[in-house]
């Protein structure tokens, strides 16, 4: 079958959401609980979704990274960037990946903040 399964109202617009933005709205959701606990002690953080990482000619392993972290100094603010299509590779249902972003955001502000990351999220089960 070719073209949309439900006509968008809009023209141009799809009537779902793409699998992008639904990744982008989980992904909303999770970061903005954390960042809202702990806004204090994090101060200005931006976070994004790039589809894949930018990996140089160089890299030697075989393991593609799930986020970035770059750390903020004087008036840049900190960047944590989750990468969509890693992180959707290794899910295998809806549940997973949920569970699979909550790790790895609560794993990045964890590191920025220098605690265990079972308390930056109750919802946290590491390994």
């Amino acid at each position: 079958m070719r073209g949309p399964g439900v006509l968008p109202r809009l023209p141009g617009h799809p009537e779902l959401p793409t699998p992008r933005q639904r990744f982008d709205d989980l992904a909303l959701g999770i970061v903005t609980g954390i960042d809202q606990r702990w806004q204090d002690q994090l101060g200005l953080v931006e976070y994004a979704v790039e589809d894949a990482p930018q990996l140089p000619d160089d890299w030697e392993t075989d393991q593609v990274p799930l986020a970035s972290l770059v750390r903020g100094s004087g008036a840049t603010p900190t960047r944590l960037v989750l990468f969509r299509r890693p992180i959707e590779h290794r899910a295998e249902t809806r549940a997973d990946l949920e569970a699979l972003v909550l790790t790895v955001v609560v794993e990045q502000v964890a590191e920025l903040l220098g605690i265990d990351p079972e308390r930056v999220d109750p919802r946290y089960e590491g390994e």
